[in-house]
């Protein structure tokens, strides 16, 4: 399979006209990306054939951006986990951006509206981890002029496909 592309290229994208049967089987896939194609077909009354087809469109046109399997955060060693707002300089969101995900800590990162201007979802094993996390690793670079860090208490289960 490819692998996912580049975050530029996934907002720049446009619509892609789906029709009920894409939509099933992105909802199968979503649940089980581990499914054989012939399953995917006997589930969805399909052939093998047309589900090859469909599955390699939507892969192509990028609605199918990758697949992954969903970790558990604690049991992977990542007892604490918190969201990490960023304001930073002007016209440096790409660099931070790539700093901040080439971080192992960095689960997600956001360009968004408001009093900050990233906001980050951050994994760390414990509470000095964190903090060595926030003041050495971002505090450290150079665009960063401030942080805020908001814990986690719980977390929802991913979402999951209606």
């Amino acid at each position: 399979m490819d692998s996912a592309p580049p975050p530029a290229a996934r907002s720049a994208g446009q619509i892609v006209a789906l029709d009920d049967l894409d939509r099933r089987i992105i909802a199968v896939l979503q649940q089980d990306g581990r499914i054989s194609m012939r399953a995917l077909a006997g589930r969805l009354h399909i052939s093998r054939a047309n589900a090859y087809t469909r599955v390699e469109r939507l892969e192509r046109a990028g609605v199918i951006a990758g697949y992954s399997a969903i970790v558990d955060p604690i049991r992977f060693g990542y007892g604490l986990s918190a969201y990490v707002y960023l304001k930073i300089e002007q016209q440096s969101w790409k660099a931070v951006r790539d700093r901040v995900l080439a971080m192992a800590e960095v689960d997600h990162a956001a360009l968004v509206s408001g009093d900050n201007d990233i906001v980050l979802l951050v994994r760390a094993a414990d509470a000095a981890a964190l903090r060595d996390f926030v003041l050495t690793g971002l505090q450290e670079i150079p665009q960063v002029l401030g942080t805020q860090t908001v814990l986690i208490f719980d977390e929802s289960a991913p979402r999951r496909p209606r």
